[in-house]
């Protein structure tokens, strides 16, 4: 609260040295000023590790006692503050920032040299509580200001203080919380696990050089640690397009290019957050929608599959300007402020609640190697997870590499010990007369079956992929630009756009200074559909945008640099050049690979419920919505798939994959065919059900923004004003100076 301004210049706050406050405590009131306040240069003689002060939380000694943002949201800075508030003062019209006082957090000192200790106490009769000391409350010397008594007080000292010192601060009564209180995430997850826990525990954080080898050892770690969703839907899309053992190997290894190119360009022009973009579950259903379209699914055998790559394609392209204008036209940064916790969590939990209709009855083709599988991975992630070796987490980090690296083994030694060797029925020795290969007896289907899910040799992909290969831009030929196929790529591309927004906030209160401002946010959105063109021009299948796991995984290697991010991109681009190791990633059995799913699909849908941790929870508002929001994701597709469902004629798709088939029988069916198809896809995508219901319950339902969890992003006048904000989303280079006029995509 700001009292009036005297004649006397001298600037003077009122607060208590309490060197145990924490910055973000509820507050009463709103706190006033930027936060954190400018830091001036420490003293010359003063010795510090550089390292250790590389962030506010560091150099204020901040340590979170709330999980969530839901708690500071009524005292944050960002709230109806002026843009020319510095350092907690107003400044005047003409006046400079240079022109008011500082405080060195550092040393405890102001510009003029005053310790908290010798700083202005207040004068008898000022109202001031003194508040007895316990964990987590207010210090013993801790004072608070009540301004309403000092102007209705009739001491001469206190009449001074107020008419005299100028624009100054009263720091305002703060609500702390009891031993008895409970932390909101500590009730689900422990220190190790919570997402936004205290920035002082990362090890490297965004703009930090790690040396040599900690720059290649988590550089490497990062990709590995979320191999699934890099590798996983080739082997998905592929053969469900009808491409062969070399066509798998080939998008793997486009993928792995992709993904690194994207990621370099985002970590250089977009967010610059250490985010990795690659194949992202958002568009994998509908990849698979539009790959049992009627026209798709009719086309003959030995063309279907570079026909519908090239249908992909051109969605993917049409998608990608969607994003692009949106992006670079400012205008996400006005959406932003409709997509919120309550909105992005039922959106991105759908996005893996979609897919259990392929996880779980694709395990049981071949339980021996499927369910092992799951458990590996469960084991590794769950009960070895505060296991180290050598300072690292190695079963938490790499559960998912460890247990496929594991169960491919043992499938394997099942394969070479005659497990799945069935005389008579052996796919290795085929019946023959002379040199013509004889179709297998009836009695065999069961075998054949067993034996294709459950080998490891089934695929010829390794033997046949060359050491050398270069992936280039129209591998499949020209892309096909069907409105059809763009409409619903356009869908997936919204979704995307809001799980990315998640990502930034979560990930930028791990790593950086302040959350991005809405011009740093639509300008990486812009920059996704830039990669995502790409993605439609190398004919990877799907569009290349954030990976939400990436969130969980800096979380749980404390590694916020972009460096070791931008290390590991360039990895993977050199190892997109060599055939062998597509080649070798396109043999993962296909049961192996249902199974990791299961576990990346589950993973995805509690991220996304995470988000929830911004908002309160406990409102009966948000319960409804987001329970409402999942519920019609899963029932109202399921109306659509089930609507005629005899009438889906000639597209005959495996069980797990006949929800994508609803283009031919569902219930909307207008005299136009080819709108019908459209419809029916869009509506039956249980992620736009659940965004769309979310989004629109949000937004007319009131509720305060602490209800809502309102997520807080950076002004842009405040973040020109602090140099650490600049330095992490300014764009590099020095060309950021060449773009100051364009406000709404930047700093």
């Amino acid at each position: 609260m700001a009292v009036p301004t005297g004649t006397s210049p001298p600037q003077k706050t009122l607060q208590a040295a309490a060197p145990e406050f924490d910055p973000e405590a509820p507050a009463v009131g709103k706190r006033p000023g930027p936060w954190p306040p400018r830091m001036e240069p420490l003293p010359p003689d003063h010795s510090y590790n550089p390292r250790a002060l590389g962030t506010w939380a560091r150099r204020t000694g901040y340590k979170s006692n709330m999980s969530g943002e839901s708690a500071s949201t009524a005292s944050d800075v960002e709230i109806g503050l002026p843009d020319n508030t510095v350092n907690g003062n107003i400044l005047p019209k003409g006046a400079q920032a240079d022109q008011l006082p500082n405080r060195d957090l550092e040393n405890g000192a102001h510009a003029n040299g005053l310790k908290d200790h010798e700083r202005l106490k207040p004068p008898p009769g000022l109202a001031a509580t003194a508040v007895s000391p316990h964990p987590g409350g207010i210090p013993p010397n801790a004072v608070v200001f009540n301004p309403q008594k000092a102007r209705a007080s009739s001491d001469p000292e206190v009449i001074n203080v107020v008419q005299n010192s100028g624009p100054f601060r009263a720091e305002p009564a703060r609500a702390y919380k009891q031993d008895s209180e409970v932390d909101m995430m500590s009730q689900s997850q422990d220190a190790d696990d919570a997402l936004m826990n205290k920035h002082s525990h990362m090890k490297y954080e965004i703009r930090e050089t790690p040396g040599l080898v900690p720059l290649v050892v988590y550089g490497i770690q990062h990709y590995f640690s979320i191999v699934g969703s890099l590798i996983l839907i080739p082997l998905v899309i592929v053969p469900a397009a009808g491409g062969q053992d070399e066509d798998v190997a080939k998008v793997i290894s486009t993928m792995l290019m992709v993904s690194g190119i994207s990621t370099l360009l985002h970590s250089f022009f977009g967010s610059r957050l250490p985010l990795i973009q690659g194949a992202s579950f958002v568009y994998l259903a509908p990849a698979l929608a539009i790959i049992y379209l009627p026209k798709n699914f009719s086309r003959p055998a030995d063309e279907r599959f570079k026909d519908t790559m090239r249908d992909l394609q051109g969605a993917v392209i049409i998608s990608s300007l969607f994003q692009i204008v949106v992006g670079y036209s400012g205008l996400m940064a006005l959406l932003l402020r409709a997509i919120n916790p309550v909105v992005v969590a039922p959106t991105v939990a759908a996005v893996g609640l979609a897919f259990f209709t392929y996880g779980f009855p694709y395990v049981g083709t071949c339980v021996e190697i499927g369910i092992p599988q799951i458990l590996v991975v469960l084991i590794f992630a769950l009960y070895l997870r505060r296991v180290s070796i050598f300072g690292h987490k190695i079963f938490q980090v790499y559960a998912v590499p460890l247990g496929l690296a594991i169960v491919w083994a043992y499938a394997f030694l099942l394969t070479q010990t005659g497990k799945y060797d069935y005389k008579g029925c052996n796919l290795d020795h085929p019946p023959r007369n002379g040199t013509v290969i004889l179709p297998f007896p009836a009695n065999c289907t069961d075998q054949i079956f067993t034996q294709t899910q459950c080998r490891t040799d089934i695929s010829h992909a390794l033997s046949k992929s060359s050491w050398f290969r270069v992936p280039y831009p129209f591998q499949w030929g020209s892309p096909s630009f069907d409105w059809r196929t763009g409409v619903i790529m356009i869908a997936a591309s919204v979704i995307a756009s809001v799980d990315s927004v998640g990502s930034y906030h979560a990930t930028s209160l791990l790593v950086a200074a302040r959350a991005p401002t809405p011009g740093v946010v639509s300008r990486s959105i812009g920059l996704e559909g830039l990669t995502c063109a790409l993605a439609g021009l190398w004919g990877t299948g799907t569009g290349a945008t954030t990976l939400t796991e990436n969130v969980h995984t800096i979380a749980v290697t404390k590694m916020g640099s972009r460096r070791a991010v931008q290390f590991g991109a360039t990895v993977l681009i050199v190892l997109s050049l060599v055939g062998k190791i597509g080649g070798f990633l396109a043999t993962i059995p296909q049961v192996i690979v249902a199974a990791l799913l299961v576990i990346m699909w589950t993973m995805l849908a509690a991220l996304g419920l995470s988000n929830l941790r911004y908002s309160e929870t406990g409102s009966s508002r948000n319960v409804l919505i987001v329970g409402l929001s999942l519920f019609l994701s899963l029932s109202v597709p399921a109306y659509f798939q089930q609507y005629d469902a005899e009438a889906a004629g000639g597209v005959n798709a495996p069980p797990y994959f006949q929800q994508f088939t609803v283009a031919s029988h569902g219930p909307i069916r207008t005299s136009s065919t080819k709108l019908n198809e459209v419809l029916n896809t869009i509506f039956s995508l249980h992620m736009v059900i659940a965004f769309l219901v979310a989004f629109i319950l949000d937004n007319t339902v009131p509720g305060s923004k602490q209800e809502r969890g309102t997520y807080i992003w950076t002004k842009a006048m405040a973040a020109r004003n602090e140099p650490a904000v600049m330095k992490d989303y300014g764009l590099p280079f020095g060309i950021g100076r060449f773009f100051t006029w364009v406000r709404w995509t930047g700093l």
